[in-house]
């Protein structure tokens, strides 16, 4: 068995801590009092992790997790809108500093574990869902928030939600925005495994730790052939959610989502 206390911090860039363990790389979202929102540093620093983890050749398996209370709560709102006079450039965002890392995740020929404590929601989700094995605590949950303020999935998640769950849920978590607790989100095949809170981290460990110890090219091997089959066309559906999305930052209700979650109130759509 792992012992967490086993893992070295290998580095610690702005937002994100590296750890390491024999041929185990455990990179933490580190913006504890943000729920781990993603801002422009925190997509600096995780792909720099994980084109860390991807470029070691004794690293053999990669786990990421978050700080703190959450996973990630999603794209950091007060960030990209910091500055902002008219719709936020959520294209170039996404494109220049979101995308890169679901990409770096699914073609890293090494399996990547995400390990979810409480809220994995929008851009969080996306991160998670991109990884080979999803497993959360108990209390975790899972969140396609985008609809709540009049945004679409993103990040891949288009892909990801489906490829999953089939059309029926992937609608239903897209267009309802409910929060999908973590035993119902093993029920429907979204996640893995699920542990209690308080075995969470060590369980997860163990998983890193047992993957690390295996096959490494046939894993490699995996993941080309559910790529091919799942995700040969991941960098076309990208794209096309980035225009669909710039589409939707220059709505009415984009502008009246942001502007109710700011004020912690009800949004009132009117479909423009």
């Amino acid at each position: 068995m792992t012992a967490v206390s086993d893992f070295e911090l290998a580095h610690a860039y702005e937002t994100v801590n590296y750890y390491r363990r024999g041929g185990a790389a455990k990179i933490e979202l580190n913006r504890p009092e943000r729920l781990n929102a993603w801002n422009d540093q925190l997509s600096i620093d995780l792909l720099a992790g994980l084109n860390a983890a991807a470029g070691d050749p004794a690293v053999r398996a990669v786990l990421v997790t978050g700080a703190g209370r959450a996973f990630s709560s999603g794209a950091d709102l007060g960030d990209r809108l910091a500055g902002q006079s008219g719709p936020p450039d959520v294209y170039s965002r996404l494109t220049e500093r979101y995308h890169p890392v679901i990409v770096t995740i699914r073609q890293m020929p090494k399996p990547v574990v995400s390990a979810v404590t409480g809220a994995a929601a929008g851009i969080g989700l996306s991160l998670a869902l991109a990884c080979d094995l999803v497993v959360a605590a108990e209390s975790a949950y899972f969140l396609l928030a985008f609809v709540n303020i009049g945004l679409v999935p993103d990040g891949g998640s288009s892909v990801l939600v489906p490829s999953r769950v089939g059309f029926a849920r992937a609608a239903e978590l897209a267009m309802l925005g409910e929060r999908l607790p973590a035993r119902q989100a093993l029920e429907w095949g979204l996640i893995n495994r699920v542990w209690p809170d308080d075995e969470f981290t060590t369980r997860s460990a163990d998983v890193l730790e047992r993957l690390a110890n295996g096959p490494t090219r046939s894993y490699a091997g995996i993941k080309r052939e559910l790529n091919r089959w799942l995700y040969d066309r991941m960098d076309a559906q990208l794209e096309f959610e980035a225009g669909i999305q710039q589409e939707m930052a220059g709505s009415a209700d984009f502008a009246e989502g942001v502007l109710a979650f700011s004020e912690k109130r009800p949004p009132t759509f009117t479909g423009r």
